[in-house]
């Protein structure tokens, strides 16, 4: 971005003040001199709003940063240039290449491009001053748009840019906005308005969005795909589009979280409010109280001065409400038709309490239901009245053990429990569902015992697609072990995509290597805790994109097993049971001795891992083969964490390798400090050839 900055030399100011927000204006005509830093100011005119609020003190100094060349020359037209510092926009070759890499990242199988053909294009490119926000949204638009020609494109320009090639200003990344936002298809209109909820700043979570774009009935199944699937393709089309950028991404490659950039979500905030279509209370934005009813409420300030900001507000058609913040507030329950809110999302709130849930009970059309790290400890069975309920996340919460009534919600498809770090789990309810949750897809992060009587129509759920148990707790050979078993083999068959279990002593995972048949539907499967050997059915997979086994099968034997699954993405080797627990001990130094005190990863095989992490206490000393046959040939990435580490050997073989993460305990030995310090060192003692190849090696 290009940014100015007026600068000057100054004595020590007393007092010296460093002050963030409004109330900066509101102090420094008091003080005798000041030092103010006024961070990203997008207008002239904002410039001269806040200059008049501004005293002419001697000695004081103002320090403004800006995108904009003309922002910077109002601030700096009283002292002359010279307190003008312009960091350069970036030059034609540097915007070139930004501009036919963004248009590369946004090309899929639908939309292709010839670049040579597409001459017009470097007319876009040279349009755009040199700022990188004003190029890759152009990116994108071009590269989502195959079937335009040149006259579109030039036509485009006229409209863009009448002035040709000037210096933007923030109108005229505006117009970028407002262009390529007419642009989308109605659909996507709206899931790109909806982004106006969260606040500036916010990392979101993929899932988090999808979900309630479902919840909305902004997506919908269409033309043979579910919701969930036409969801992800539109996610994946404001990403091309580049109005959303990923952030962070899952151990299956996919995006896990996103941000969007401050003056693409300004923009969608005042477009949102325009049209009426939700309603920010607070936090960064400074916006106009809608003169309409509220339909989608979003509380985005924690502060003592907003919380009465809805006082007067019409919420009698609030059908969504959301609140960020964690500080302890009161929410104008009171004032909500509770039949008509069918988003509630209050992730974080702490001011949550069991007794806030006996007015949520009252909210009989409600689909989406988060109190994520809310302080509620117990799911009332008056929540069986929410009979349209769809999603029910109380991950990270001190909720312990679902209500019987919980298999009354027949429309639920999401079911989201427990906490992995502490490992918490949700025990099911102590009574047989009479009527299966047929419309179950996600049930995650449960816990099963002796008394789990629901275990025994856990069959009964056929369209489930996750499967996640963080805790088992049963007899080897009980009923209840053997219901759980049986259930679990059914339901592989009819469908399940994603299946985790968690078992520390119950010997239950080495029990399903007898199954009947493979579950050939997978594409995820998570077995961690005590394990003797990986089910030889794993081999079957061809589905398998994702698979995490438990540390005590790393072994050579393991490796070859499985090398010969054709997508598979991610190998995670992990280990969640107690550090003090001597029978994992002899399990990995047995694991050892079977094959001289070294696991090799074979060659040959896994033509398409990109991942392979190891998360253990000790991670035993590993090897790749040296041999003309290529070991991993798309392998990208090594994740370790450990406490103890016996070495990692071979790795400058591995032709696609480009980072390998070390996480060191705090009680790790002087031994595995060594090694890892000689990991670090190694390019310095390698020939030339092979010292260019070596990976980038990060440790923390």
């Amino acid at each position: 971005m290009a940014r100015m900055l007026m600068k000057g030399t100054y004595n020590i100011l007393i007092p010296l003040v460093l002050i963030y927000g409004i109330q900066a204006f509101e102090i420094c005509p008091k003080l005798q001199g000041y030092l103010l830093l006024i961070d990203d100011v997008w207008s002239v005119e904002t410039w001269e709003n806040i200059r008049n609020w501004l005293p002419y003190t001697k000695g004081s100094k103002i320090i403004v940063t800006t995108r904009f060349q003309a922002v910077g020359a109002a601030c700096s037209e009283r002292d002359g240039t010279d307190s003008l510092h312009t960091i350069k926009v970036l030059s034609e070759a540097n915007s070139k290449s930004l501009f036919n890499l963004g248009v590369s990242e946004s090309r899929s199988s639908k939309y292709t491009i010839d670049m040579e053909k597409e001459e017009v294009h470097e007319e876009i490119w040279k349009y755009c001053g040199g700022l990188p926000l004003a190029i890759v949204t152009m990116a994108g638009h071009v590269a989502c748009n195959p079937t335009k020609n040149n006259d579109d494109w030039n036509k485009m320009c006229r409209t863009l840019f009448p002035e040709q090639v000037v210096p933007l200003t923030l109108d005229g990344v505006t117009r970028i906005l407002d262009y390529c936002y007419n642009d989308l298809p109605p659909d996507l209109k709206t899931c790109s308005l909806y982004l106006s909820i969260f606040p500036k700043g916010l990392t979101i979570s993929k899932k988090r969005l999808t979900r309630r774009w479902i919840s909305e009935c902004f997506v919908t199944e269409k033309q043979g795909l579910s919701a969930e699937e036409v969801a992800e393709t539109y996610f994946n089309q404001l990403i091309s589009r580049k109005i959303i950028r990923p952030e962070d991404h899952s151990s299956n490659g996919k995006v896990k979280s996103f941000k969007v950039h401050d003056m693409i979500l300004e923009y969608i905030v005042s477009k949102s409010s325009e049209e009426n279509f939700i309603t920010v209370v607070g936090g960064h934005w400074l916006m106009p109280a809608p003169s309409n009813k509220v339909r989608r409420l979003s509380m985005q300030s924690s502060g003592p001065k907003h919380v009465n900001l809805t006082k007067g507000m019409n919420l009698s058609q609030v059908r969504s409400l959301t609140v960020f913040g964690s500080q302890n507030r009161r929410l104008p329950f009171h004032s909500f038709n509770n039949g008509i809110i069918q988003v509630l999302d209050l992730e974080g709130w702490k001011g949550m309490t069991d007794k806030h849930l006996n007015d949520i009970c009252k909210m009989l059309v409600l689909k989406y239901l988060s109190l994520r790290r809310t302080e509620v400890h117990e799911i009332p069975s008056k929540i069986e009245k929410l009979q349209y309920l769809e999603t029910l996340d109380i991950r990270e919460t001190d909720v312990e053990v679902l209500p019987k009534a919980f298999g009354q919600l027949k429309r639920l498809c999401s079911m989201l429990g427990g906490s992995k770090t502490p490992k918490k789990a949700l025990k099911l309810p102590h009574e047989k569902n009479k009527e299966p949750m047929k419309a179950l897809r996600i049930l995650s992060g449960i816990e099963i015992n002796e008394d789990s009587t629901a275990v025994a129509s856990l069959h009964q759920l056929t369209g489930l697609r996750k499967l996640a148990i963080y805790k088992l707790n049963i007899q080897e050979g009980g009923q209840t072990f053997k219901q759980l078993r049986s259930s679990i083999e059914y339901l592989c068959s009819c469908g399940l995509q994603t299946l985790a279990i968690n078992d520390e002593g119950c010997d239950f995972i080495d029990s399903l290597d007898t199954m009947s048949a493979p579950p050939r539907y997978l594409v995820g499967l998570e077995l961690s805790g005590k394990m003797e050997r990986p089910p030889k059915w794993i081999e079957d997979l061809n589905n398998l994109y994702k698979l995490t086994l438990s540390v005590t099968v790393l072994r050579t034997e393991t490796f070859k097993l499985i090398q010969n699954l054709p997508k598979l993405f991610t190998l995670t080797f992990t280990l969640s049971v107690q550090k003090d627990d001597r029978d994992i001990v002899d399990i990995l130094e047995e694991n050892k001795l079977l094959t001289d005190r070294e696991i090799v990863v074979p060659p040959g095989g896994f033509k398409s891992l990109k991942l392979l992490r190891f998360f253990a206490t000790l991670v035993p000393r590993l090897s790749f083969a040296v041999t003309k046959e290529e070991v991993m040939p798309a392998l990208e990435r090594i994740d370790m964490r450990f406490q103890a580490f016996e070495g990692i050997y071979g790795i400058e073989t591995l032709k696609s390798l480009q980072e390998v993460h070390l996480s060191v305990g705090n009680q790790a030995d002087e031994i595995t400090k060594f090694l890892v310090d000689e990991l670090k060192d190694s390019p310095n003692h390698l020939a030339k050839e092979y010292a260019e190849k070596w990976p980038q090696i990060i440790t923390d």
